[in-house]
């Protein structure tokens, strides 16, 4: 394996071999902590555009499949490993990681100490990396791109028969969420992220999902207008970034974490019942609980470590919104009852929004 280097934007250099494609790349540096489901993990949309660095020290043990991935394409921009696997064992694999990751043209290194990497961005925060051949340092940061508008579906697609009909707002969703509605006996219309309120009027559902997806969510100011008006007529379910522009679209806002919340075992309390819960986040954004005053959106769920915002749900509206993942994948599954939980809300939204007349 040739050697290459990863070179930080506050000058911290990380040496190890390069897997994958061999071309520099350029991205916002996260890390996370699952200890499996790095497959579902490099084809979630949600890392659009990122350099993502493996905190499980050894991946590729299991290789593969036709059936783990959340998306058509590896998505993240770069991978930073311990240790990759290139003889996995499992009856279902058919590739080793470094494979995939050449067949999909990125860019990776192994034999990185990624622990020391780790506390590097806990320390700064998040910053902006370079895998390439030499120690060049990164010279300014790279202004936000419309990641979303990169994953989002082109036009509609729908899927299933019959069932409650629910729009699914494309921001990046996960292959997990669609398969989790569809279990539940729904027909899917998957929609562009940029669809106005009009045309989702003219497609009738019974509710709107409102999905993950990558980036800064005021990247999306241009839409907010259109999904406060979408999610005051239908029952509204806001995952992750659907989360935040639910929240901004009804007048809170958002900040930046330090390092953001990645990995598989966040606990989360849901304040009604005072039961913590333990899921799957990816999240580099968090909505304010200060900024929530002025709003009729209150917290349904907080983060047992740092006590950001987890969920909301608006006092008068059929909305609610988790900045978890209630699909996992991976992860636990403790929270998967809530998309039944949001499908049992459709049926009441006329009188709901009766009130309002």
């Amino acid at each position: 394996m040739e050697k290459g280097y990863l070179v930080l934007e506050n000058g911290a250099v990380f040496s190890g071999q390069f897997i994958g494609n061999q071309q520099p790349t350029r991205g916002e540096v996260v890390f996370n902590t699952s200890m499996t489901g790095y497959q579902e993990i490099l084809t979630d949309p949600s890392y659009r555009g990122q350099i993502l660095v493996f905190c499980y020290p050894l991946i590729g043990n299991y290789g593969i499949n036709d059936l783990d991935a959340e998306s058509a394409q590896i998505q993240v921009a770069g991978v930073i490993i311990g240790e990759v696997c290139e003889e996995p064992s499992h009856f279902q694999a058919f590739q080793t990681v470094n494979q995939r990751l050449k067949e999909g043209g990125i860019s990776g290194l192994t034999g990185v100490y990624t622990r020391d990497l780790v506390k590097v961005l806990r320390q700064h925060g998040t910053l902006t990396g370079m895998i390439s051949q030499d120690m060049a340092p990164v010279t300014g940061v790279d202004l936000q791109p419309h990641w979303v508008k990169q994953v989002s579906v082109t036009k509609p697609m729908t899927y299933g028969h019959q069932g409650p009909h629910l729009v699914l707002m494309d921001y990046g969703y996960k292959k997990s969420i669609l398969k989790a509605l569809l279990a539940e006996g729904c027909r899917v219309t998957v929609v562009p992220y940029d669809t106005c309120y009009e045309t989702v009027k003219g497609l009738s559902p019974d509710g709107v999902l409102f999905s993950n997806g990558p980036g800064d969510p005021l990247a999306m100011s241009a839409q907010l207008s259109d999904i406060k008006k979408i999610s005051e007529k239908y029952p509204a379910f806001g995952i992750c970034f659907g989360h935040q522009l639910l929240a901004l679209a009804h007048g809170a806002r958002t900040e930046k974490l330090t390092f953001g919340h990645r990995g598989a075992n966040h606990p989360v309390k849901e304040l009604a019942s005072g039961k913590v819960f333990m899921t799957s986040q990816n999240h580099g954004y968090v909505v304010l609980e200060d900024s929530l005053a002025e709003t009729k959106l209150e917290v349904t769920y907080r983060n047992v470590n740092d006590k950001t915002v987890e969920g909301l749900q608006h006092k008068h509206l059929a909305i609610q919104t988790v900045q978890f993942h209630p699909e996992a994948n991976p992860g636990p599954y403790d929270t998967l009852h809530l998309f039944t939980q949001f499908l049992n809300k459709y049926q009441k939204v006329e009188v709901v929004h009766d009130a309002f007349k």
